[in-house]
């Protein structure tokens, strides 16, 4: 929200209060309290009148301080609030003449105390950023709405990213962003997914600790600051230290929360109805046949919305005029090997039995009036469950188990993001901040429901609203893109940009979700979406088997699900790094290159775990430009090499893509493409790319049935290339990529290979 024209002036209508001193600083225990008049202070006259400013420091964990601006503080406590962890660290406070510092880990905040308002975050001997003359401010426009805003320097060359999933460029310089969740599609401003927090490339990032509407400015109202703004009368913030990009992103989860580890067999192919085709059992098993006799592995199938009857979303019962044995046609299906996820949403239309019955029991959102909220758009007469009631959610969860012990697996936790602000919550939330948030309880339901009764290795959900936070419950979509190759490309976009977020798993709807995609676009996108975290053929009002498209199609599709699988030991050990650490399995460039200015704002390529550069084709003509980084890179399929850093510029054919290992880099294959949660250790191979003298590398296979992982450690010394394994109970070997390569019988824990003349 922009508050003033041009720099001189404010908009009309505006009147602001900026901090212009600081009165007194007073150090408490962890904690660190300004005052600050908005007004010089010349003499006693000057004290006065307000307003004042009241500015708390905290610090939940190293490198990680909290910023609260207060204004009125006499209001009632808003709810909800997003729940930020905090560890067992003890801030250093200082107070002097001249400055007042909290100091956390490698980061302070220093408050000067002369004549000009400064307020200053400093790491490693230098300033990050800081809110200096008429940055920090409350804001009151003509119509009586108080806001507080907060705005902090931006340096040079400084760029920022973040925000949530938003699909318009990568940089976010120049934009601004509202926080607030809608249901817009992959091609405008509009985002299912708004996240409070920037990461930036210049040693910190910032969380704004409130659900609601922020706004924020990025480089657009003050081109050299980041502008933040609430509707209320205080507003809190952390500013975040890494110094890296990746550690930024692992203290901002450590905050909110790090991702669950979605099962092994999630990785694999999700097949689906679409959504208003004509399907029944016939039709289902017909896919499933279809793709069993072309040899193209499956691992989930998933039901659309119709597996209800219409206008009945939700009732969660099936249909019964097209699947009138839904438990035989599950167990049939799981014969097979399949797992089964279902279509659900947080609304139940008029229609649905269930509506009287959450009626009757006050488990539907209100209208302050206490009748229940309804609307026709997209269910007639639909309402939203409140899930600020404990008994609603148990309701909601009830309904749920009962197509578990069907067979059922998992849910798609669609929509979430249209929800009222002219309701009472049964808590007493506020609806403003309760409407990005109503994604968080929705998905959080449904996660719990799935853990307690599936256990926490096998619970996964394929979302599409997110608040800050719902990163916990795996795996996010990129929502309702059309079948073009432009909206290919800015689905990217927006998973690069959640991935920035703090968000570790991400998945798009191959060829495209509204409109059928022509063979050529269909095909591509399947490259891109198997070299994913988590990959799903699903479209709006056409199928996605392969055969509909070209028997080519199919080709495509069996060869990038068996890479994937293939690949499945070394993506597994990505999963678990966005588990621990917060760091997503698809990566901006940046994350993985923040030094390198070359990487500042590509979006059309990613790092795929820490050492898989992809680049998507996104041309009809097969044409491919991308960016190399330092070093000689290998394509994983050719062997053919590459050295940065340099543009590269490349023709491929639908069954290739630019896959390119990082030099150094250990990539850990299986031996079979058939599934992807088989022991991948069994007669795994270790794919050496152009190792290094002296270099060491250990790499940690996970194993999907939970067990202990096998490390395998790699070290080139002179001419001599050893590998040991943890783990000698089964066959393995080592392949030197342009080189010698050694099979290990089981029994073998250690293998040496002669790289004379290599």
């Amino acid at each position: 929200m922009k508050f003033t024209d041009g720099y001189w002036l404010l908009r009309e209508g505006v009147t602001a209060a900026y901090p212009a001193q600081v009165l007194d600083a007073t150090a408490g225990e962890g904690t660190l309290t300004v005052h600050a008049p908005t007004q010089p202070v010349r003499h006693r006259g000057d004290l006065l009148k307000g307003p004042l400013v009241t500015v708390d420091c905290t610090a939940p964990m190293p490198d990680v301080i909290g910023v609260r601006v207060t204004h009125f503080d006499g209001g009632h406590p808003r709810s909800p609030r997003f729940t930020v962890a905090g560890a067992d660290h003890e801030p250093v406070v200082a107070v002097s003449g001249s400055e007042a510092t909290l100091t956390s880990g490698a980061l302070s905040v220093r408050f000067g105390r002369g004549e000009e308002w400064t307020m200053d975050f400093l790491a490693g001997g230098r300033t990050l950023t800081g809110s200096g003359r008429k940055s920090m401010g409350f804001m009151e426009t003509a119509d009586g709405h108080h806001y507080v805003r907060e705005q902090l320097r931006l340096d040079v060359g400084t760029s920022v990213y973040g925000l949530g999933e938003r699909f318009g460029p990568l940089v976010k310089n120049g934009q601004s962003v509202d926080m607030w969740n809608a249901d817009g599609g992959t091609s405008s401003e509009q985002s299912y997914k708004n996240i409070p927090f920037y990461l930036t490339d210049a040693g910190y990032g910032v969380f704004v600790d409130d659900p609601g509407r922020v706004s924020f400015e990025v480089a657009s109202e003050q081109v050299s600051r980041v502008g933040f703004s609430i509707e209320g009368q205080q507003l809190q913030y952390y500013v975040i230290h890494g110094p890296t990009p990746k550690e930024i992103l692992r203290k901002y989860t450590a905050l909110t929360g790090r991702p669950a580890l979605p099962p092994a067999w999630s990785f694999g192919l999700w097949l689906t109805t679409s959504f208003t085709t004509s399907y029944d059992e016939q039709t289902v098993t017909g896919f499933v046949e279809g793709m069993a006799e072309r040899e193209l592995p499956l691992s989930v199938f998933h039901f659309d919305c119709f597996w209800m009857r219409e206008f009945n979303w939700c009732d969660f019962v099936w249909d019964p005029r097209v699947f009138p044995d839904p438990e035989g046609m599950l167990r049939r299906l799981k014969e097979r090997g399949l797992r089964i996820s279902l279509w659900i949403n947080p609304y139940i239309a008029q229609r649905s039995p269930l509506f009287a019955e959450g009626k009757a029991g006050g488990y539907l959102l209100k209208r302050p009036d206490g009748s229940v909220w309804q609307w026709d758009l997209w269910q007639p007469g639909m309402a939203l469950v409140d899930f600020t009631n404990p008994d609603a959610r148990a309701w909601y969860a009830g309904k749920l188990e009962a197509l578990l012990a069907m067979g059922v697996d998992c849910f798609k936790t669609d929509f979430g993001e249209r929800v009222p602000t002219d309701v009472a919550y049964f808590d007493g939330s506020d609806p403003e901040r309760m409407h990005n948030y109503y994604a968080f309880l929705y998905n959080r339901t449904v996660f719990d429901v799935l853990r307690e009764h599936r256990g926490d290795a096998e619970a996964v959900v394929f979302a599409r609203s997110a608040s800050a936070g719902s990163q916990q419950f795996p795996v996010h979509w990129g929502g309702d893109c059309e079948s073009t190759w432009v909206s290919m490309a800015e689905s990217l976009r927006g998973g690069l940009s959640l991935g920035l977020s703090g968000f570790g798993f991400w998945s798009h709807d191959i060829g495209g979700f509204e409109g059928r995609p022509d063979p050529g676009l269909f095909k591509r996108w399947i490259a891109f979406g198997m070299l994913s975290s988590h990959s799903r053929l699903h479209g709006s009002s056409s199928y996605r088997a392969p055969w509909l498209f070209d028997e080519e199609a199919v080709d495509v599709l069996r060869a990038f699900t068996r890479l994937k699988h293939r690949l499945m030991p070394y993506l597994y050990q990505a999963a678990h790094q966005a588990h621990t650490d917060g760091v997503p399995v698809m990566r901006a460039m940046v994350l993985e290159f923040p030094d390198d200015p070359g990487c500042t704002h590509l979006e059309r390529q990613y790092m795929l775990g820490g050492d898989l550069l992809v680049a998507p084709v996104l041309s009809p003509t097969g044409e491919v430009s991308y960016y190399v980084p330092d070093g000689t890179w290998t394509h994983f399929s050719t062997g053919e090499q590459v050295t940065g850093p340099r543009w590269v510029h490349e023709t491929h054919g639908y069954l290739s893509v630019p896959l390119l290992v990082r030099p150094g880099a250990v990539v850990p294959v299986a031996a079979a493409g058939d599934r992807p949660d088989r022991v991948w250790a069994d007669d795994m191979t270790l794919r050496v790319f152009r190792p290094a003298d002296g270099e060491r590398r250990t790499v940690r296979v996970p194993r999907p049935d939970g067990g202990a992982a096998v490390e395998v450690t790699v070290v080139r010394d002179g001419d001599a290339l050893r590998a040991e394994t943890t783990d000698a109970s089964l066959p393995w070997g080592v392949e030197v990529v342009g080189g010698p390569s050694v099979r290990a019988a089981a029994g073998t824990g250690t293998v040496t290979i002669d790289l004379s003349g290599f």
